[in-house]
């Protein structure tokens, strides 16, 4: 009996002993399970919630680099690009008392029309905003709804102008638009309106309005801002919600501009306080370089609005100026009408007029193109300005019959009578006399058909293809201008190999490059190739001064000055490749240089469809000549010639 009770006492302790084992033993595993799961499974997740309460980082934003221009021979350097502290205003709506007040006032400030589509003053709800308003918000800058591209920006801009242009009602109005934002009573923060500056963000603060709040921010400005928005494009935001350049030079040269952000990373306390022996990473931020163009800033001035005056004048749809200096390939102007103003780019009526067109928007050229051709031709040897042909006012190819525009017969002519007349049989004789393989290497060496390099984005390069095909007519076409297409900035370089003994010289916009840590990098002229003869370029200038003295061009003269030039007009191809638009719908061009002795500039002018004369020269020579006048004597170049004889 005992022995059975001191065994059922021995074996009830072993089976307490065995729990307390398999006990320590799970608790064993489950301390060792969580120690694995904590340093090895979630180690990241851990470490980061560490370094939160342990370290700090900032990250150290670089400045955007500034764009200046001069004047012709001045030392004075002119900001055309530079950055502006300026004030995002928001609101906490919950803050806000009286939001109808508060807007009023405000709008007020902001120089919106306090008129509302609706008989009373009411709260908007945000849900009734049509979706016009809810993409507002990430124009402004709402965080939560940050813009995707610098195009949509725009097209709210551009909605918003339209509106009140028109004065239809597309839309709530700005007033309107304020009051729906600082009526949503629930929500602590709302955009107000960015790019405020100083004075008018005083007397937003002299209301003293609660709820309403600011923070500075670096703006892009441009103090110039009547040189021309092509030229400088604008800084916008891109796909990540970050500031980037588009278009122009700010796009072209964005990442120098810009520079390279730093970062500082350090260990810190359980109070947030450095922690003097702890880990500490710095990289410092690389401000961006600055940029010095070529473009004066007073012939850019003048020249532009010439050219502005010259679309009004002759009712076109749009045009294009450039002007280079032939020895060097400087820009000196180049600009296009429509314009934008960069600092307020999101306020336009079609995104298209960021377009370059002067570099951007090739198209057939016409009888611009003529001395090109025919330089070509003097160049082999397969004319001389007194070569002569029989004009019968015409010319069979295949199936083909090319006239000349007056449709006229001639008779007989010489290749001087061929460009002061513009004779396209003339240019025919001239292209058979050379070759198709002359015309087509001439018209690759003078920089058709490849894009020339400036440092401005979305060049285009035109195109030669139509000199790729054996048959005579593409040829013939090609040698009056047409089925081929250029730009004017090709032209304008084209050009200045006429005037510059045959040398073409690479276009360049940009002076100099300084970086910010005190290298400057000068752009220097850069020669292409030698495309004809000084003799052959002596001989083609002589041969467009007769052109402006005696052909098509004579408003183009400027007195006590041998101009060399030629018109040129030419239809408009579809885009589709089914032919020509019908009618006066034409493009008319004007290429020429001065004076012809030593040339200062070329100088390129093209409208597109002026309907107050079909012709070159009665609108885009006009233009030339009235523009060439003020540059001579703004270049100070003295008159080569009796001011009776060139009257």
């Amino acid at each position: 009996m005992a022995i059975a009770k001191y065994k059922n006492r021995t074996e009830a302790r072993d089976w307490r002993l065995q729990s307390i084992r398999i006990f320590f033993g799970l608790f064993t595993f489950v301390i060792i399970f969580r120690l694995f799961s904590l340093q090895i499974v979630n180690a990241d997740f851990y470490q980061t919630m560490s370094e939160g309460q342990h370290s700090f980082y900032e990250e150290l934003f670089a400045s955007r680099g500034s764009i200046y221009v001069k004047d012709w021979r001045g030392e004075d350097e002119y900001l055309a690009a530079t950055n502006e502290p300026k004030a995002f205003i928001f609101a906490n709506p919950r803050k806000i008392e009286d939001p109808v007040e508060a807007t009023k006032s405000i709008a007020r400030l902001l120089g919106y029309e306090i008129v509302i589509n609706t008989p009373t003053d009411r709260n908007i709800e945000a849900t009734n905003i049509p979706k016009t308003a809810q993409i507002l918000d990430g124009v402004f800058g709402d965080e939560t709804q940050v813009e995707t591209t610098a195009q949509t920006e725009t097209e709210v801009g551009a909605q918003d102008a339209t509106t009140t242009a028109t004065g239809e009602e597309t839309g709530p109005s700005e007033y309107e638009l304020l009051l729906a934002r600082l009526s949503k009573s629930d929500d602590p923060y709302e955009p107000v309106a960015r790019n405020v500056d100083d004075d008018t963000l005083q007397k937003i603060l002299a209301l003293d309005i609660l709820g309403i709040d600011y923070v500075l921010e670096e703006t892009r400005s441009y103090p110039e801002s009547n040189l021309g928005g092509q030229i400088f494009g604008f800084v916008g935001r891109n796909n990540d919600g970050g500031k980037e350049g588009f278009y122009g030079l700010e796009g072209y040269f964005d990442k120098f501009l810009a520079g390279e952000n730093g970062f500082l990373n350090t260990e810190t306390d359980a109070s947030g306080r450095w922690i003097g022996v702890g880990k500490r990473t710095f990289e410092p931020a690389i401000d961006g370089g600055d940029l010095l163009i070529t473009v004066d800033r007073t012939i850019q001035y003048i020249a532009c609005k010439k050219l502005r005056e010259g679309v009004e004048r002759f009712d076109a749809d749009s045009g294009s100026l450039v002007i280079m200096e032939p020895k060097t390939g400087k820009i000196l102007a180049l600009c296009n009408v429509p314009d934008f103003d960069p600092n307020i780019y999101n306020m336009v009526d079609d995104i298209g007029v960021y377009n370059n067109d002067a570099i951007s928007t090739p198209y057939e050229p016409g009888s611009v193109y003529k001395p090109i051709v025919m330089a070509a031709a003097l160049d082999v040897g397969a004319v001389t300005p007194n070569t002569t042909y029989d004009d019968t006012g015409e010319v069979k190819l295949e199936e083909y019959t090319i006239r000349n525009s007056n449709k006229k017969a001639n008779g007989i002519q010489t290749m001087t009578e061929v460009l002061e007349k513009s004779l396209n049989t003339g240019m025919i004789f001239a292209m058979r006399e050379m070759g198709q393989e002359a015309m087509r290497k001439y018209s690759h060496d003078f920089g058709f058909g490849i894009a020339s390099g400036i440092e401005l984005i979305n060049e285009r390069a035109g195109n030669l293809a139509s000199l790729d095909k054996i048959s005579d007519i593409y040829f013939a076409t090609a040698s009056y201008g047409q089925g081929i297409t250029v730009t004017p900035l090709q032209l304008a370089s084209a050009y200045s190999a006429l005037a510059n003994g045959g040398t073409l010289m690479k276009p360049y916009i940009v002076s100099e490059k300084r970086y910010a840590d005190g290298r400057v990098e000068e752009t220097k002229p850069q020669v292409v190739r030698q495309v004809i003869s000084k003799k052959t370029s002596t001989t083609i200038s002589a041969m467009l001064v007769s052109v402006v003295e005696n052909g098509h061009s004579h408003l183009a003269k400027v007195p006590g000055y041998y101009i060399a030039g030629k018109t040129g007009t030419a239809q408009v191809a579809k885009e589709n490749g089914g032919g020509y638009f019908p009618g006066d719908y034409t493009k008319a061009t004007f290429a020429g240089y001065g004076p012809v002795e030593d040339p200062a500039f070329v100088m390129v002018i093209m409208l597109d469809h002026p309907r107050a004369s079909t012709w070159a020269e009665y609108t885009s020579a006009a233009i030339f000549g009235d523009t060439a006048s003020f540059l001579l004597q703004y270049m100070q170049v003295p008159p080569t010639r009796s001011l009776e004889v060139a009257g």
